[in-house]
């Protein structure tokens, strides 16, 4: 599976229809002038389909153009209008001009349009051109040319909940335990590298949909490892679930306190609003028996800095429905 969040596609929208230049005519006479409009250029429309996921497509396909409008004709008889171009895209996509940087539109209902190229207006035919003094007009209006830019399109997945942490603390396993959702899951880092969308149900016919976001390491605002280009998948989201896990290595410099202050930090350098916003703080495996030893400690820190700590294991699905009725919970205030 290849995930593509970003490409640049090339629209055109149809030239308006020229105006027709015709007369009436009988066996011995020149009569009034009969041009007919010319037709509307086809416009280009962009629709979300939440059938689709990536923006794959418009990395093999970058030039989308609209017909033009027919030209007027005889017996006041208009050309016919272009038919609009609707392209269809994943919910979410925002889309922007490449030159000026001006947002367009952002994609969020599905099967809302947004035109993005309007098409060109027809020409009035001659007809319209007559007076009492100017009675055999020979003069028309061309159609106007078709609008056509560069735009950029930037998907942002629309998730409920954003799994935060670093790599391998065990996001894709939790994801795979409560949802149909199937992410790669290994040992070694930045097994997940695309992110994953999964529907948690909970009892009561309750359900929110939860992203698995590629993991985070220190410098990921600037760039570093994979997380940097995903963190804006977490901007929609209304709650953000920090998963921690305690080292197996004792001479380890990393440490749950620790590496909650590292995303953290990583998340204000990107957006301080990030930051700011609801999170359930929560230590995975806790079918180790170095997680279980440390849990009592892990959970006094924690507290002293006002923050609930909660525990579960997604192997056993010890503390996963617990944890799952907390990130509701918060969520529905979020909201």
């Amino acid at each position: 599976m290849q995930f593509i969040d970003e490409a640049t596609i090339f629209v055109k929208s149809g030239n308006g229809g020229n105006g027709a230049v015709a007369f009436n005519r009988t066996k011995s006479e020149l009569g009034g002038p009969a041009g007919g409009d010319g037709g509307r250029g086809g416009s280009v429309v962009f629709v979300a389909n939440p059938q689709l996921s990536t923006l794959l497509d418009f990395k093999f396909q970058q030039h989308y153009v609209a017909p033009a409008g027919q030209a007027g004709m005889g017996r006041e008889k208009n050309g016919r209008g272009g038919e609009d171009l609707v392209v269809p895209m994943p919910v979410g996509t925002v889309v922007t001009d490449r030159d000026s940087g001006q947002l367009l539109c952002e994609l969020l209902e599905p099967g809302k349009p947004y035109t993005v190229a309007r098409g060109g207006r027809g020409g009035r035919g001659n007809r319209h051109f007559a007076s009492a003094t100017h009675q055999t007009p020979r003069e028309a209006e061309a159609g106007t040319p078709g609008e056509e830019r560069w735009v950029h399109l930037e998907l942002k997945l629309l998730a409920d909940v954003g799994l935060l942490g670093f790599p391998n603390v065990g996001k894709s396993s939790l994801i795979a335990r409560v949802s149909r959702a199937r992410p790669k899951i290994a040992d070694y880092p930045f097994t997940t590298l695309v992110p994953q969308l999964g529907v948690v149900g909970l009892p009561g016919g309750r359900s929110f949909v939860m992203a698995d976001i590629p993991g985070l390491i220190e410098g990921a605002s600037e760039g570093a490892g994979l997380g940097h280009r995903f963190l804006r998948h977490v901007e929609r989201t209304a709650a953000l679930v920090h998963i921690l896990e305690v080292p197996l290595d004792a001479a380890s410099e990393r440490a749950p306190e620790r590496d909650h202050d590292v995303i953290i930090a990583e998340l204000a350098e990107y957006d301080p609003e990030l930051a700011a916003r609801p999170q359930v703080v929560a230590v995975g495996k806790l079918d180790l028996a170095e997680t279980r030893a440390a849990l009592p400690a892990l959970t006094a820190a924690f507290a002293a800095r006002g923050i609930q700590l909660h525990a579960f294991s997604a192997a056993t699905g010890e503390g996963v429905p617990e944890l799952l009725e907390a990130v509701w919970q918060l969520r529905a205030r979020s909201h």
